[in-house]
């Protein structure tokens, strides 16, 4: 029977169970993917593509007014039908092949662009960093240029498969009009073969198409650390100057052009930005470039600030040899136009300034545990890595000046700078951070012993010495997560550069009130993010023994300097499965904060339960966060409740993730936690069943959701579940009041809890 659609109507849905072929009578369907669209017409078979699976790959919308004739179908009955009707043979066939030829175009055209893409990245960064040479401008590094390299795919398909079906298409044509029906079984086959391969390519298109979209995220994004910002700033910054910016207005303009035409770049994203930098324009275009400014502050910190290296030098008093090579690398790095050059010249001087720097800021900490006064250039040179206001810029030093007396931590909230963190550690507030090769101060003691390098009552007073304990840290936790922070590994330098400078540095400056304000953000969500379970015993209250949540908050180190990575350095301190861990982050941090600390949440929330399953983490008989996870990564393809489409994305994503179990949790709690939590659906259905059962969000989240049916199963087992232990809860309750015994503060907080 025949059915009509109207123009925009969708007849079918990505993902909708399949169990019809649609033959097109009259009008035209798009047939809708993730990058783009192809179109079948009269005479055309809709769910030829998804033969080999149970739901729909694409999404197919009537293009204008559609007419279709339905046929229902199970799996392997093709047979059948051509038996039944021999012309419906050739109608499927011929419809088949016109389908895979559109399909391997798609794939062709991706392939293409990816490529193109690349190219367009790489070439356009190469001519900003030429254009900021020509100008003496230290041109700006663009975040996560140096993980984009230049498409592979692990399962390409095979190079044989366009000539195969279009020879197979001319043997067909001569074949099937002579006698079709001897082929049936032979055609059924081919036709299934054939939507197999169909599904195949389209999972290449899907990781192309994320390809795309990482490039994309690097050309224009919300956070303007894209390349399009480089850009128009160089422009500005040469407008400002009064220099000719012809090349630069001229790159500007080219970059619109192609931008515009890349599907990749979000259309309003790339309106709101263009119609920025055309406002900006016009603006410097009516006012002049470079009006200039009187600023008594900027000159008075400028002033302050002259010759802050000698000061820094002076203060440390550390070897002179020492000082008159840093003097003189400062000196060279000054000098560099490229400051991320990556020949070998300049990678050596980096690591020169690198090692230096740590030297002199050791001997520098030292001196100024015994200072009551330290002066503002020091106090910037230990919070922020400053050493020469040239190298920093002007603005940026009255910047840094005007904030550097009154930047402090805020331990009673676990915020500490990285200078403040050291001087909790000389005074035993706090122990040592493991080294890079997860060892503790204890254990690397302890392991002198051993080896014969220390006695054993050595080892008993290095145990206390907190000077120790100090050059530790200084030595193996502190270098290495400032480098990490930093994020661009191969071009990090630990001093203040004005070219690191991505952000207005107002906006950047992370602290404590903005690191107590996103953790709550993510406890508003996840309510027990940060918690430990525990063995609460305590039999003269009338309590044995039961299990109560503890939560801990993490220690928050802010490293010096400007950056865009934060590190989950340890889950906890030592043995004790109630001590804070450590999250550490640039103090000038370029990305987003609250998805710094939800990324280092869930890296929390993973390795915390490695920590307390051991070596059972990922063994499924024993039901926990991590085992769940990596059971359903690891058996994705055998599960039955995950569309096709859905395994694709997971394999696109492991490859993202560098096959890492770990990182595909931490961004899909990222996920979970910005998206899924404000009602928007991102998440497959397992993966939201192993969060939802492991981080519940809050009452009032769930109430929100549970209109939405997609969270209604889940729902009804948390509450079921949770009504268990509150009952459980409620009973011992009971048994105390009656006993007339006072409820412990650990219980009435456990209930709490369990009602959140």
């Amino acid at each position: 029977m025949a059915k009509e659609f109207k123009m925009g109507t969708t007849i079918c849905e990505s993902g909708q169970p399949f169990n019809a072929l649609h033959t097109i009578l009259a009008g035209t369907v798009r047939a809708v993917y993730s990058d783009g669209e192809f179109f079948l017409d009269k005479g055309d078979i809709i769910g030829l593509c998804e033969l080999y699976h149970d739901t729909y790959i694409f999404t197919y919308i009537a293009s204008d007014d559609v007419t279709i004739a339905s046929i229902p179908y199970s799996s392997g009955n093709l047979s059948a039908m051509f038996g039944k009707n021999p012309s419906f043979t050739q109608l499927v066939t011929s419809s088949c092949h016109k389908q895979m030829k559109n399909v391997l175009e798609v794939y062709e055209f991706s392939k293409y662009d990816c490529s193109n893409l690349y190219q367009y990245l790489t070439d356009s960064y190469n001519e900003y960093v030429k254009l900021s040479e020509r100008y003496r401008i230290s041109p700006r590094a663009l975040p996560d240029l140096e993980s984009i390299e230049p498409l592979t795919l692990e399962e390409d398909i095979p190079q044989w498969l366009t000539d195969y079906y279009e020879n197979m298409a001319v043997v067909l044509a001569q074949t099937l009009p002579l006698s079709p029906v001897p082929y049936a079984d032979y055609l059924n086959g081919l036709l299934m073969k054939a939507s197999q391969d169909i599904a195949e390519i389209m999972s290449v298109c899907r990781i192309m198409y994320d390809y795309k979209a990482d490039i994309a995220r690097l050309l224009m994004n919300e956070n303007r650390l894209d390349l399009f910002d480089l850009y128009t700033t160089l422009f500005f910054r040469i407008g400002q100057n009064e220099e000719d910016s012809t090349a630069i207005g001229a790159a500007v303009s080219r970059m619109m052009i192609n931008l515009e035409g890349f599907s990749s770049i979000d259309h309003d994203l790339y309106k709101e930005r263009v119609d920025s930098y055309k406002e900006t324009l016009a603006f410097m275009e009516e006012h002049g470039s470079d009006t200039p400014m009187e600023n008594p502050e900027l000159a008075k910190h400028v002033a302050a600030a002259d010759h802050s290296l000698d000061i820094i030098l002076e203060y440390a008093d550390c070897d002179p040899a020492v000082a008159a090579d840093f003097r003189r690398y400062i000196e060279e790095y000054k000098k560099q136009i490229d400051k991320n050059a990556v020949d070998d010249d300049s990678r050596k001087l980096r690591m020169k300034i690198t090692k230096l720097f740590y030297t002199i800021y050791t001997a520098a900490f030292q001196v100024s545990l015994h200072d009551k006064s330290i002066p503002t250039i020091l106090k910037m040179f230990f919070l922020f890595g400053y050493v020469d206001e040239e190298l920093a810029g002007l603005e940026n030093v009255s910047y840094l000046y005007s904030i550097a007396e009154n930047f402090h931590s805020s331990p009673e909230n676990h915020v500490y700078t990285a200078y403040d963190w050291l001087k909790a550690v000389y005074y035993g507030e706090k122990e040592p951070s493991r080294n890079e090769f997860d060892i503790d101060y204890t254990a690397h003691i302890h392991e002198m012993k051993v080896t014969g390098k220390i006695t054993a009552a050595q080892e008993a007073l290095l145990a206390k010495n907190n000077a120790r304990k100090v050059m530790f840290e200084l030595e193996n936790m502190f270098p290495l997560v400032n480098k990490i922070t930093f994020g661009r590994i191969s071009t990090f330098c630990p001093v203040f550069s004005e070219h690191n400078v991505l952000k207005d540095l107002s906006q950047t400056l992370v602290t404590p009130d903005k690191i107590i304000d996103s953790i709550n953000k993510i406890r508003a969500i996840d309510f027990g993010a940060y918690g430990r379970e525990t063995i609460y015993s305590n039999p003269e209250a009338g309590v044995a023994k039961e299990m109560i949540n503890v939560e801990v908050l993490p220690d928050v180190i802010l490293f010096p300097n400007v950056g865009v990575r934060g590190v989950m350095w340890q889950e906890i301190e030592g043995k004790r499965r109630t001590t804070p861990a450590r999250f550490m982050s640039s103090i000038f941090q370029v990305e987003d904060l609250l998805t710094i600390m939800t990324r280092l949440t869930g890296e929390f929330r993973w390795e915390m339960c490695k920590r307390v399953q051991g070596a059972r983490w990922n063994d499924i008989s024993e039901r926990s966060l991590t085992s769940e996870y990596f059971d359903y990564i690891q058996f994705n393809k055998k599960n039955r409740e995950l569309t096709s489409e859905a395994r694709d994305r997971i394999k696109s994503a492991m490859q993202k993730a560098k096959n890492s179990y770990k990182e595909m949790f931490i961004r899909d709690y990222v996920t979970w936690i910005m998206y899924e939590s404000a009602g928007a659906p991102r998440l497959n259905k397992v993966a939201r069943n192993i969060l939802f059962t492991y981080c519940p969000f809050s009452k009032d989240i769930r109430e929100r959701l549970k209109t939405n049916p997609l969270y209604t199963d889940i729902l009804d087992r948390y509450r079921i579940r949770n009504a268990q232990k509150l009952h459980h809860m409620d009973n011992l309750y009971q048994k105390l009041q009656k006993g007339r015994l006072p409820i412990p503060p650990e219980i009435v907080a456990q209930r709490e809890y369990l009602d959140y």
